[in-house]
């Protein structure tokens, strides 16, 4: 009698298998997931959202159109991020700092400001950094809890033009290589 209802109760869950999974699929069939689960593609209009940087004003995506932007999505707690921000640093920031079609926005990722002010100090870090306290802005770009780091580059009309993820020598060397086209146009 035990053996017929285990037999029973198998048959049941692997019946039931692919309705669940159907159905969890169909929940999420709203949401397209690209590669390293971004839900946006080159070539999307750049999800807007207004983040507080670290010395207190507002940043907003849409308010900076006719810019190339980077958007670095990082986090402390990120040991990629750390090895990606000193080229970050040299090799895109203070290079463009001083050009007015250019803005750099860093975006810590869902901590508060007592622990990324000590991290960017730590770094070296110059350029601007927002606070994504809640994750939501990252959200707009990539599946929620999903890795970082993280680049995006926007053109002057707000689309997206490159994403990267996580920190490859020839990936960055494109991605360096792209703005400084984007800029001399």
């Amino acid at each position: 009698m035990k053996k017929m209802f285990l037999l029973m109760f198998l048959l049941g869950l692997i019946a039931y298998a692919p309705v669940a999974a159907q159905n969890n699929n169909a929940a999420k069939s709203d949401v397209v997931v690209y590669e390293h689960d971004y839900i946006v593609k080159v070539g999307d209009v750049a999800p807007d959202f207004t983040l507080q940087m670290l010395d207190g004003t507002e940043f907003t995506l849409s308010k900076n159109r006719g810019k190339v932007i980077m958007l670095q999505f990082t986090a402390s707690w990120c040991g990629i991020c750390r090895k990606e921000m000193p080229y970050i640093e040299s090799d895109i920031w203070l290079r463009h700092k001083d050009n007015k079609d250019f803005m750099l926005v860093g975006i810590d990722r869902e901590e508060a400001k007592d622990v990324i002010e000590p991290f960017i100090e730590k770094m070296g870090t110059t350029y601007p950094i927002a606070m994504d306290s809640n994750g939501d802005a990252f959200a707009s770009y990539a599946l929620r809890g999903s890795g970082i780091t993280r680049n995006i580059l926007i053109d002057r009309d707000g689309k997206i033009v490159m994403l990267t993820r996580r920190f490859e020598e020839q990936e960055f060397k494109a991605l360096v290589e792209k703005i400084d086209a984007m800029l001399a146009e």
